[in-house]
């Protein structure tokens, strides 16, 4: 028994709605540009069985991936757009103030100090005890140099 364009486009509506749910329970992999191309054609096959299985279904193919395809990208912008890597360089530290980890020593990078949420190797031209809140005067490489806050 052959498959006729009705049976087809109620196979390519079911398989496009599960498509659909499955880009609602996880948004972002987006699987809502094949689920609306399929949904698409699923619809063509019930409305129009003979067009579904001619040469004009890759036309509705490309007719429907294209928009749906730049609609998507353009609305997943809006949704999150892109952001630069957020990465703390040492020279945007100066001025900061932290908290001694461990023991800050001169000639020494051991020492470590805690600035926001991230510790930061350092050296001091002083000894600096564990907990001693310090201010960061300068930074060199992946380190910074901290003095006592008085």
């Amino acid at each position: 028994m052959a498959v006729g364009g009705f049976e087809l486009g109620l196979a390519f509506l079911i398989i496009g709605v599960l498509m659909l749910l499955a880009e609602i329970s996880s948004p972002g992999a987006f699987i809502i540009v094949p689920a609306t191309v399929m949904v698409v054609l699923g619809l063509v096959g019930m409305l129009a069985p003979d067009i579904l299985i001619s040469w004009w279904s890759p036309i509705i193919v490309v007719a429907v991936l294209i928009p749906t395809t730049l609609f998507t990208i353009k609305m997943y912008q809006k949704l999150a757009p892109p952001a630069p890597p957020q990465t703390t360089m040492g020279t945007s530290l100066i001025g900061q103030t932290g908290v001694v980890e461990v023991d800050v020593t001169p000639d020494s990078l051991k020492g470590k100090v805690r600035i926001a949420n991230d510790t930061w190797s350092a050296t001091a031209s002083k000894m600096i005890p564990k907990g001693t809140q310090v201010v960061v005067k300068t930074s060199e490489g992946v380190h910074v140099i901290v003095e006592e806050v008085h």
